[in-house]
């Protein structure tokens, strides 16, 4: 359901949960350099003169697990070389983006939780359980 022009308007204004705001568009806009994009749409700004680096999501809503491995290692400063400039190739044992579905009818419920039936898995190991006398 697409939002009404004022509402969409306000809400990036207001809200950084959704997406971009406004704000962050025109701090980009001013001094944020475009350095790639990823497989994603998922599109990726240096700021030179803050020392900051942006991502705006391509799907319009903030979801940090959304970025891949490779750009996540600079987004955190972990490397000054884009992902693009590196020519990036992800290990065998990275997985590919799942999104976080907590808070969705598609969560993991592990056996015995409120939300699934079944009987939560006995407790097994050296522990044991505290009793007062």
């Amino acid at each position: 359901m697409a939002k009404s022009g004022t509402k969409q308007f306000l809400s990036e204004i207001f809200s950084w949960w959704s997406g971009n705001t406004w704000g962050t568009r025109l701090w980009i806009k001013r001094f944020g350099a475009y350095v790639g994009s990823d497989e994603f749409g998922n599109r990726y700004y240096f700021d030179q003169k803050h020392n900051r680096r942006y991502v705006t999501y391509a799907n319009g809503f903030a979801d940090a697990s959304a970025i891949p491995p490779g750009w996540h290692g600079w987004m955190h400063h972990r490397t000054d070389v884009t992902p693009a400039d590196a020519k990036y190739e992800p290990r065998a044992w990275e997985k590919a983006h799942q999104p976080n579905l907590t808070g969705t009818a598609a969560a993991y419920r592990p056996d015995g939780s409120l939300l699934k039936k079944g009987e939560r898995p006995r407790v097994s190991g050296d522990y044991e359980a505290w009793s007062p006398e």
